[in-house]
């Protein structure tokens, strides 16, 4: 008898061991579960525990279902989350760096977009380090193009539209093409759709796609404006309780999710307009009138945004133009 209880006390402790030996986090992210960011999110979560032999486990809560989209940076911040996935342009009220990726023809493709990803990582990671936070790693999203109810020659075909903002810079670009913004996010906009509260917006085929805009409306402008990031982030204090090996598999597991998302996003930028196509979506040309129009629009954004962003604006933009390629021509 007396050696059951010694084994069954030796089996608790040792149940109790582990049990304290793990950590959980949760990770609000603002997407749907079957988008490519966060299925990129799972598969994290699933390295890490793997990692680390399951003593770090990672919930992720898609859709915005834990936090909004804009409360998901204050809750990491303030501890209700351990990490979290922001759409980094969001803040850009908070400070112009964390808009840069949203400057419309500023970057294009997914290879300058890069190359303004890594300009713009040192500046966002000591503005996070300064709140409290830390980067672990960022995916861009396909080219943004102009969902839109009519066709359109110009930018003066869209003064009036009820116009879906989801961040200062789309909301700049409302004010400066005539239309109407409104603020909606991602979750939100299939409804907002469908009841008329928005008729145009920008974003890429993902979002077209994973909110079935071709219920609503039916041209797709491929404009490749800009290509936003999605970070995710960590509160310092959360990351720094961990043990080295644990901080070491989440680090390794960020580098393989950064690299794999940009991989995804780029491959699936054709199939989502290929799968908009099928759902009765026109994918249109932007007429060089029209283009002309957004890149007039893209560079008075670039200058607002430069006076606002200062000396780290100036020297990471800098950056990010000494990076180009020899071959390329240089951006104006």
């Amino acid at each position: 008898m007396n050696n059951q209880l010694l084994v069954s006390t030796a089996f608790a402790l040792a149940m109790s061991a582990t049990a304290m030996a793990q950590t959980k986090w949760d990770l609000p992210a603002a997407y749907p579960a079957g988008n490519f960011h966060t299925e990129n999110l799972v598969q994290f979560a699933n390295d890490v525990d793997k990692a680390t032999g399951g003593k770090l486990k990672i919930t992720v809560h898609a859709n915005a279902s834990l936090f909004k989209a804009n409360e998901i940076k204050r809750a990491v911040q303030g501890g209700q989350a351990q990490i979290g996935e922001v759409l980094l342009v969001n803040f850009e009220n908070e400070n112009p760096i964390y808009g840069a990726d949203g400057i419309p023809f500023l970057a294009t493709s997914y290879a300058e977009s890069k190359r303004l990803s890594d300009a713009q990582r040192p500046f966002t990671d000591k503005l996070l380090a300064a709140q409290g936070m830390k980067l672990l790693y960022a995916v861009a999203w396909p080219p943004q193009g102009i969902y839109v109810k009519k066709e359109i020659a110009s930018v003066a075909d869209m003064r009036g539209l009820k116009w879906r903002a989801y961040s200062p810079a789309t909301g700049k670009i409302a004010e400066l093409i005539g239309a109407q913004p409104v603020t909606i996010q991602a979750a939100e906009l299939s409804q907002a759709l469908a009841t008329g509260v928005v008729e145009s917006y920008m974003s890429s085929g993902s979002t077209g796609y994973d909110t079935k805009t071709y219920e609503s409306i039916k041209y797709f402008y491929d404009t490749q404006a800009w290509l936003p990031k999605n970070a995710v982030i960590v509160n310092r204090k959360a990351f720094d309780a961990l043990d080295p090996a644990t901080q070491a598999a989440l680090t390794k597991a960020a580098a393989d999710a950064e690299a794999r998302g940009w991989k995804v996003s780029e491959e699936k930028n054709d199939w989502y307009k290929k799968a908009l196509a099928e759902k009765g979506m026109k994918i249109m040309t932007p007429s060089p009138k029209l283009m002309a129009d957004l890149k007039q629009v893209g560079a008075i954004m670039l200058t607002d945004w430069q006076k606002r962003a200062g000396p780290d604006g100036e020297a990471m933009v800098a950056a990010f133009m000494k990076s180009a390629p020899k071959t390329a021509t240089a951006k104006k």
